[in-house]
């Protein structure tokens, strides 16, 4: 039995030496270990053994089993690198290529850097759910029933009629509200959706940062000196702030603020459209009816609130011609913002 088994054996490792290609290798595994192959055939002999012999002769079967399998699996890998030839082969001692780092977005970028000069002032981040109730985006904040930003030709609504893609960051200063007891001065920077035709300057979905300051004896003195900080540290230095009369459902008196053009300082160029200003944010004294919504006192409270697009401004500092360039998520664009 010993005699045939090392008979097997040699026979068996000259054929894998001698296979050199996958095929090959496929046709000795099927002659010898496939399930009625030679090896497992050997097994067929044990009946007949004396007891005492059995045990010594399954285990040289077991040992030609795996020599004949290791000289099977090195052949393989041998045969399969040298299929693919040197040209394709891998060269383990050539230097990496260096793909270089990310970068953050100017979305992104633009606006952890208006976070940190708000927290600077004493803000807290707040945060909110893109789906929002009518009450939270639009009756807490002083709409009218019939306001047109309430028209479905403005909103995103739901199938449930009640809920909507909030329009603004403002719903995250009435849930905080409800929360929280004055004071209260957050910012809450967050996308929001409109329907707007998709143009140059125009977006379906945009990114807002919103502030709110509320206690005692908050002023329209706080609130400028506060966006006039914000604009020097994003906008540099000599940045100049101005305050226009506006309207605001949810403010009163409300303000346009407008930033003197950083390309022109204030001269007048195709920028700015030769105005020497460029409109930022809207802002105000919160109304009291907004107050009266979430809880609070409007005897004893008062606050500022504030809102700015966050493209609006990456468009300003970095020249951006078209709000669209953000969104194509073109590489060659993106990569001059790292």
């Amino acid at each position: 039995m010993t005699e045939s088994i090392e008979t097997i054996k040699t026979e068996a490792l000259a054929a894998v030496a001698a296979a050199d290609t996958p095929e090959a290798l496929e046709t000795v595994r099927l002659k010898y270990i496939s399930r009625k192959g030679l090896i497992p055939g050997l097994m067929q002999h044990l009946k007949s053994l004396p007891p005492e012999e059995k045990k010594a002769y399954g285990q040289q079967v077991n040992d030609l089993k795996n020599t004949f399998q290791q000289a099977l699996d090195d052949r393989r890998a041998a045969a399969e690198q040298a299929a693919t030839g040197p040209a394709q082969s891998f060269d383990v001692t050539l230097p990496g290529q260096w793909r270089g780092l990310g970068s953050k977005h100017p979305i992104t970028q633009l606006t952890e850097r208006a976070i940190e000069i708000f927290q600077t002032l004493g803000f807290t981040v707040a945060d909110g759910p893109d789906i929002e109730t009518v009450f939270n985006n639009f009756d807490a904040l002083n709409h009218p029933p019939g306001h047109p930003a309430r028209d479905v030709k403005d909103t995103f609504y739901l199938d449930d009629p009640n809920t909507l893609l909030r329009t603004h960051t403002s719903p995250v200063q009435v849930r905080y509200m409800l929360e929280h007891p004055p004071p209260v001065r957050i910012i809450a920077p967050g996308r929001c959706y409109r329907r707007d035709t998709p143009d140059a300057t125009h977006s379906a979905n945009f990114h807002q940062i919103e502030g709110l300051y509320v206690a005692k004896k908050v002023s329209m003195a706080d609130l400028k000196g506060d966006l006039s900080h914000f604009a020097r540290e994003a906008m540099g230095p000599d940045t100049r702030v101005r305050f226009r009369p506006h309207f605001f459902p949810f403010t009163e008196p409300s303000v346009e603020v407008d930033f003197s053009c950083h390309v022109c300082h204030g001269q007048g160029c195709r920028v700015c459209k030769q105005s020497g200003w460029i409109e930022i944010a809207g802002a105000g004294m919160v109304d009291p009816n907004v107050f009266t919504a979430v809880g609070y006192d409007p005897d004893q409270v008062t606050g500022y609130a504030f809102g700015m697009g966050i493209e609006r401004i990456a468009m300003i500092l970095f020249g951006i011609t078209d709000i669209r360039h953000l969104y194509e998520n073109d590489d060659r664009y993106l990569r001059q913002f790292a």
